[in-house]
């Protein structure tokens, strides 16, 4: 009997509804035992209440400990834009009842907060060494960040973004929404994404906190090539399997060629990253498809890649149909007290011939193919609490107009020239939301690129 109370009313509860029919039994029967005589009908009457009572007693006494006990819906794993926990405004439980106080309860679960509030920023100190004019100190930029769980399942993120300190018609800061998007878990394994998002591409797009890289700047490849941090408007699907392996993909916005401008240098130094729209009154006639897929199952190795392709010229009339692809490889390996990585992305421009018949002439026409890799490693040489102390080294070759389609004898443009870059230095975290960071780099084309740099990052 014992038992079926237990499984039924739970550990606690069978031992106080068993204490206290031990304790009416014990009673009863030390009144009835010595009697010499049958108890008169009254006596037993009397005593049939005192018990009727009691088990009325212990019956509400259960009822408000199983209503404690009952055991919450089980959450949903956490996901990397932020903890699930309970929904706002859940009630708390109820304290126990004076009379069980005493009795051993499963201490509650922590709640999550419903809204949580994320940071980041970064201020860089760049001072070339063949021209020491041209060195600055910039307040790179400031971002703040909002999650809040509407239910267990769903979740707004929102990431608003100040660069260069100060914005206005006659200061170069900008302002602009990084992220702006709901979640909603469809499965314990699926979730769906809708609104502005960061693409699924690189090592650095969906992890570019400060705190998450080496070295002052963002590597050139991610940069120049990969336009990050490069965000489009659309819906996605994410899939985390119990293997490691992470899928995402769907249907965004895709790039504008229609704003390409000849006559800048914008396009030399990031061909996509001048013609990006960002979700703002972005033309959408043409839209893009993209894939990712990142593999986790060895403990410290991250091996994946990404594919995107769309349409950038919307159908605008005077503009031939023309298409971007890009398509990147990465790993990272972090053995022991070393961190290992390697990259390589390209991208192309379909039917830049017939775009470029109405651009000949001016300096920066659009090219036909770019593309960029590096490696680097890194060595976490001392740690002390949360002081943390890693040199690195990166070595990265890109080129942001590997070739252009032929036009015709000296109308094709020649290819450009491959840059090389070495970057040696050291990240110094005083806790793991803040690090400290200084590096040289050396240019091998563009020498008087040479610099120092250092630089204040933090994330939270």
């Amino acid at each position: 009997m014992n038992s079926i109370f237990q499984r039924r009313l739970g550990a606690p509860a069978a031992s106080a509804l068993g204490l206290t029919l031990a304790l009416a039994a014990t009673t009863s029967t030390a009144q009835v035992a010595p009697a010499p005589a049958p108890a008169s009908q009254a006596e037993l009457a009397q005593r049939l209440d005192r018990l009727s009572a009691e088990l009325a007693d212990v019956k509400a006494q259960l009822a408000r400990l199983q209503a404690q006990q009952s055991p919450q819906a089980p959450q949903p794993a956490a996901t990397a834009g932020g903890g699930w926990g309970q929904p706002a405004g859940a009630a708390p439980a109820a304290p126990a009842p004076a009379a069980l106080a005493a009795a051993p309860l499963p201490a509650p679960a922590a709640e999550a907060p419903a809204t949580v509030l994320t940071s980041y920023g970064e201020i860089n100190y760049n001072r070339p060494t063949r021209a020491s004019d041209k060195t600055q100190l910039d307040l790179r930029r400031f971002v703040l960040g909002l999650q809040h769980r509407v239910s267990e399942r769903t979740k707004i993120v929102g990431e608003i973004e100040v660069e260069h300190a100060v914005t206005s018609s006659s200061d170069p800061g900008e302002v602009a929404i990084e992220q702006a998007y709901v979640e909603h878990q469809l499965t314990p394994l699926l979730a769906a994404r809708g609104g502005l998002f960061l693409m699924p591409v690189g090592l650095l797009n969906e992890n570019h906190e400060p705190t998450a890289y080496y070295g002052v700047e963002r590597n050139f490849v991610e940069t120049a090539i990969i336009p990050t941090t490069w965000r489009e408007a659309g819906a996605q699907l994410i899939a985390n399997f119990d293997n490691g392996l992470t899928l995402q993909g769907g249907v965004s916005t895709s790039f504008d060629l229609t704003k390409w401008d000849a006559t800048s240098v914008e396009g030399v130094e990031s061909p996509l990253g001048s013609i990006h729209q960002e979700g703002a009154k972005a033309k959408a006639r043409s839209l893009a498809l993209f894939g990712a897929a990142n593999w986790r199952g060895v403990p410290g190795l991250l091996v994946g890649a990404s594919l995107f392709s769309g349409g950038a010229t919307h159908g605008q009339q005077g503009f031939a149909s023309a298409r971007v692809t890009l398509a990147d490889v990465h790993a990272r390996w972090t053995p022991g007290r070393w961190d290992l990585a390697a990259l390589y992305a390209r991208g192309s421009i379909s039917n830049t011939a017939q775009l470029n018949q109405q651009l000949v002439g001016n300096p920066t026409l659009i090219p036909k193919s770019f593309d960029g890799w590096y490696v680097q490693g890194a060595y976490r040489l001392w740690q002390q609490g949360d002081y943390s102390l890693s040199p690195f080294v990166r070595l990265e070759r890109f080129n942001t107009a590997r070739g252009f389609a032929y036009l015709a004898p000296g109308l094709t443009p020649a290819a450009g020239q491959t840059e090389q870059v070495a970057t040696v230095g050291a990240n110094f975290w005083v806790t793991r939301s803040v690090v400290l960071k200084a590096d040289y780099q050396r240019f091998h084309v563009n020498t008087l690129a040479d610099r120092v740099n250092l630089g204040l990052g933090w994330s939270f």
